[in-house]
């Protein structure tokens, strides 16, 4: 499973996927191509059942520059607001890109995403989807749709406010302004600085592996709660968790989970059921 612009690969005994970015010649930029194929390569991951955990990473100097500026050059058919009916045909459009990134929160498997170098516009809209983010001690974030006269659309905007402190948030949405490592650590938006992209890329591992030895349908259940918990109030994300957890609850692989950590040794849990 495979695109020009990403490798994709389960490591079998662990669990963990990797979703690597491989154009560092062209800053990891995203073409029109890029979403669909990469939410179809997400879904497909949680249709298998075998992933616990995803990495999201990318190689080269930039995570990625985001949306290639051709594509607004380019005379896209998508672009034209010209009618109604191409209106109503662009918000059909936005709306599905807009999924293609919605594709990596809604996954059953946490997602880390690891960032090198810059994070800039759609990138962010990819990191924000994710459930956890590290980055490299020079990565920086940045919300560049506004300097070439747009508003991000891929969920910048509905997302960073529910990770960093309004009035950053929009300082960084109005200015463009980048938010540097150490900034992002300070705030929020990651969990952790790392001096260089390959001691990135270990850390990410060593958390996926961490997370990845856990039961997935704990860790499964525990996302969703925690997304719903995030989009509700809490008398109705309660109301949701006694519902989720009459459905996930096992009490076989709880006393699995119990002997194996009084035994000091990994747990041999079941996949989740394929889709």
């Amino acid at each position: 499973m495979s695109h020009p612009a990403f490798t994709i690969h389960t490591d079998p005994a662990t669990g963990v996927s990797r979703l690597v970015l491989c154009r560092p010649e062209r800053m990891n930029t995203m073409e029109p191509s890029f979403f669909p194929a990469l939410k179809d390569a997400v879904q497909a991951l949680d249709d298998a059942g075998q992933t616990r955990v995803l990495v999201v990473s990318s190689t080269g100097k930039h995570f990625s520059a985001g949306m290639a500026l051709e594509v607004f050059a380019g005379g896209l058919a998508m672009l034209n607001t010209s009618t109604a009916r191409q209106r109503q045909a662009f918000t059909a459009g936005l709306q599905r890109l807009m999924a293609c990134f919605t594709a990596l929160e809604e996954a059953r498997f946490p997602v880390i995403c690891a960032v090198q170098g810059g994070c800039i516009g759609g990138a962010l809209d990819l990191a924000a989807a994710c459930d956890v983010r590290v980055c490299s001690a020079d990565a920086f974030f940045t919300v560049q749709e506004i300097h070439i006269g747009m508003a991000a659309d891929l969920g910048s905007l509905q997302r960073l406010p529910k990770l960093l402190p309004q009035g950053l948030v929009r300082q960084l949405c109005y200015t463009g302004e980048r938010l540097g490592a150490e900034r992002a650590l300070a705030a929020g938006l990651v969990n952790a600085v790392l001096p260089d992209a390959a001691a990135l890329e270990a850390h990410a591992l060593a958390l996926a592996a961490e997370i990845a030895a856990k039961s997935p349908l704990a860790i499964s259940g525990s996302k969703q709660a925690l997304n719903y918990a995030r989009d509700h109030g809490t008398a109705d994300a309660l109301a949701q968790m006694s519902l989720l957890q009459s459905a996930i609850f096992d009490i076989g692989e709880m006393s699995q989970a119990i002997a194996a950590w009084q035994a000091k040794q990994a747990a041999q849990f079941e996949p989740l059921a394929p889709l």
